[in-house]
C-alpha cells in the first residue's frame, strides 16, 4: 500500500546558526581584562609618584584627608666650603738620572738599592787612574813651561840693557818681547790641562746631586761607562717635599688666580685612590701657564711634607682643594632639596602643619647639606623624609619634633648612644599615638 503523504503537515527543521567562537570570547575578556589594569596603573603612578615630581604644587586633596608623617629639620646659618676635587698624580720636585761625565771602568757602587741618600753621599767610584796619569803629565809641562818662561825673562832684561847700549839690535829685543809672552801662554794653558785633569778625578767620584730614595741599580761594578749611556747608573727620586699635579676645568680659573693673587694659601687634601683614607695636607704652589686645548683644563701643582713616605712618585691620589668659605650661609640638608620642573624647591613645614612649596636657588655644597642662596630663611623647617606623596598645602605629621637641624642635630640632653635612643623612643611613641588616633 501507497500512503499519501500530506505535504501542508511536512515539518521542516529550522537550519541552526554555529554560536561565536569560544577562542574570540577569551580574547575579548583578555584585551578587556588588559585595559583595565593599564587603568589601575596609570592612576597608581598619577595618585602617588607623579604629585611629587611632576605637580607637587597642585592644591592638597579633599579636606580631612589624613596627615603625612615626615621628618623635617631647620636650616641654619653656619660656613660651606668651596672645594674642587680632582684626580692627581705624585710627582716629585726633582728626579734626577745619576750618569758619570767621564768614561772609565765602574770600580765601586757606594749605595744600597732603595735607600734614603742626602745631597753630597757617595754614590759610585770610576777608575781614576787614567786621569791621575794626565795630571801628572799636565805638572811636569807645567813646570817646564815656567822655566823656559824665566829664562826668556831674564833674556829680555839683559836684551833691554844691551839696547840702552845700542850694543844689540833692535829686532833681537822685539824677538825676546814675544818669546816671553808666548813662554807665558804656555804657562796658562799648562794649568788649564792641570784644571782638567783634577776635574776628571772629581768626576771618578760620584756623589748624590739632590736628596731622596735612589732606586733600582742600573749599571754593576766592572761595566766601562760612557757619558753617552742612557741608562745611567741609578735614578734618585726627591720625596720630601714631594708635590702633586692635578687637573681642573678652565671655568674654575679665575677664581683660583683671584684668591692666589690676593696672597691666600689654598689648602690641599690628598687621599687614597678610594678616596676615603686621607694621605697628606699641603698647599697650592703655582698653575699651567697655558689651557689644554683638548681637554679644557689647566694644570696645578701642590706641595706636601712627605716625612714618612707617605706619597710615592707616580702615585695616584683625589685631590681636593679648598678655594674659599661661604660664612653665614644658609644651610639646608641635602634630603630637602628636590628637582621639579621649574628648577629646584623645598617643602616647608608652616606653624599649621601643613607644608609649602618654596622654590629656592642652590648654591656649594657638600656631602650633608647645600648653601641657599635665595627662597630660605635660617630657622625655617623643610621636610627631609616622606616627601613622595605631598602636596602643596598637605597635612603634615612631624615625627621628630622642631629640634633637628641641617645638621642632623637631635634635641639636647641625650649625647651619644643615649641620644640615638632617647630619639628612636620619642619616634616610636609618636607613631603609637598616630595609630591610636580616630581618622578625621
Amino acid at each position: 500500500m501507497n500512503e499519501t503523504v500530506n505535504p501542508e503537515k511536512v515539518e521542516v527543521a529550522a537550519p541552526i546558526k554555529p554560536g561565536p567562537p569560544k577562542r574570540h570570547r577569551w580574547g575579548k575578556a583578555a584585551l578587556v581584562l588588559a585595559l583595565a589594569l593599564a587603568v589601575v596603573v596609570v592612576w597608581q603612578y598619577v595618585e602617588n609618584i607623579a604629585p611629587s615630581t611632576v605637580d607637587a604644587t597642585r592644591p592638597a586633596g579633599p579636606a580631612g584627608a589624613p596627615a603625612q608623617t615626615v621628618r623635617a629639620a631647620a636650616t641654619v646659618a653656619g660656613e660651606m666650603p668651596i672645594t674642587i676635587d680632582a684626580l692627581g698624580v705624585v710627582t716629585p720636585l726633582a728626579t734626577v738620572t745619576v750618569k758619570t761625565q767621564i768614561a772609565g771602568k765602574l770600580m765601586e757602587v757606594g749605595f744600597q738599592e732603595g735607600q734614603l741618600v742626602k745631597q753630597g753621599d757617595f754614590l759610585a767610584q770610576i777608575d781614576p787612574r787614567p786621569f791621575e796619569a794626565a795630571l801628572a803629565q799636565a805638572q811636569g809641562q807645567f813646570e817646564k813651561d815656567t822655566a823656559l818662561y824665566a829664562q826668556a825673562q831674564a833674556d829680555l832684561a839683559r836684551y833691554q840693557t844691551l839696547n840702552k847700549q845700542d850694543s844689540i839690535a833692535r829686532q833681537q829685543v822685539d824677538d825676546q818681547v814675544f818669546l816671553v809672552a808666548q813662554d807665558k801662554a804656555a804657562i796658562a794653558t799648562d794649568q788649564a790641562q792641570i784644571d782638567t785633569a783634577k776635574l776628571n778625578i772629581a768626576y771618578c767620584h760620584i756623589t748624590a746631586p739632590v736628596s731622596g730614595r735612589v732606586g733600582l741599580r742600573l749599571e754593576d761594578p766592572g761595566n766601562y761607562l760612557q757619558p753617552s749611556d742612557a741608562a745611567g747608573i741609578v735614578v734618585i727620586a726627591q720625596l720630601d717635599p714631594i708635590s702633586v699635579v692635578f687637573s681642573t676645568p678652565e671655568d674654575n680659573l679665575p677664581q683660583i688666580t683671584q684668591r692666589l693673587n690676593a696672597g691666600a694659601t689654598l689648602p690641599v687634601t690628598a687621599f687614597d685612590r678610594a678616596n676615603v683614607k686621607q694621605l697628606a695636607m699641603g698647599a697650592l704652589t703655582t698653575y699651567d701657564n697655558q689651557v689644554d686645548v683638548t681637554t679644557g683644563t689647566f694644570k696645578l701643582r701642590a706641595t706636601f711634607a712627605n716625612p714618612e713616605g707617605t706619597l710615592f712618585p707616580n702615585q695616584f691620589v683625589n685631590v681636593r682643594l679648598l678655594v674659599d668659605t661661604l660664612s653665614g650661609a644658609v644651610l639646608a640638608p641635602n634630603a630637602a632639596i628636590q628637582l621639579g620642573a621649574n628648577g629646584s624647591f623645598v617643602y616647608v613645614v608652616g606653624d599649621d602643619s601643613t607644608v609649602a612649596v618654596r622654590k629656592v636657588t642652590t648654591g656649594p655644597a657638600d656631602a650633608t647639606n647645600t648653601t641657599i642662596l635665595s627662597g630660605l630663611a635660617v630657622g625655617e623647617n623643610v621636610v627631609v623624609d616622606g616627601v613622595d606623596r605631598l602636596r602643596d598645602g598637605a597635612k603634615v605629621n612631624v615625627r621628630n619634633g622642631a629640634g633637628a637641624t641641617a645638621q642632623g642635630q637631635t634635641p639636647a640632653g641625650a649625647p651619644g648612644q643615649e641620644q640615638r635612643q632617647h630619639r628612636r623612643r620619642t619616634e616610636d611613641a609618636g607613631g603609637e599615638r598616630a595609630a591610636a588616633s580616630p581618622a578625621p
